[in-house]
């Protein structure tokens, strides 16, 4: 398994109105993209001072279903036009971990 890892920074002001489009509209579009070996994803969101911070944590069984979402420069970030309006300063290209282990809670 793979962990795709993305970071991205707004304002106070405006980190409703982003984790709303990730709801609404960002996850839906992966989703409905149906990527072979893709597997979920998570949304983390804290307070940073003046910023609010939000990570991306999409999960894939290969690193060839990562490259099947991101194409083969699979390390850029993927960024809808819409959420980069809202972006006070992103990450240019997401991470990759192999994940050695994974214990889910209920």
């Amino acid at each position: 398994m793979i962990a795709r890892v993305w970071r991205a920074w707004t304002t106070p002001e405006i980190a409703d109105q982003y984790e709303e489009l990730l709801r609404s509209i960002i996850i839906l579009r992966i989703e409905s993209l149906r990527v072979p070996g893709y597997r979920g994803i998570e949304v983390l969101r804290r307070q940073e001072g003046d910023e609010v911070a939000f990570v991306t944590v999409m999960h894939f069984k290969s690193l060839e279903s990562v490259k099947e979402f991101a194409g083969e420069d699979y390390k850029q970030a993927w960024i809808p036009s819409e959420a980069k309006r809202l972006l006070k300063r992103y990450d240019e290209t997401a991470r990759h971990y192999e994940i050695v282990q994974a214990i889910r809670f209920e």
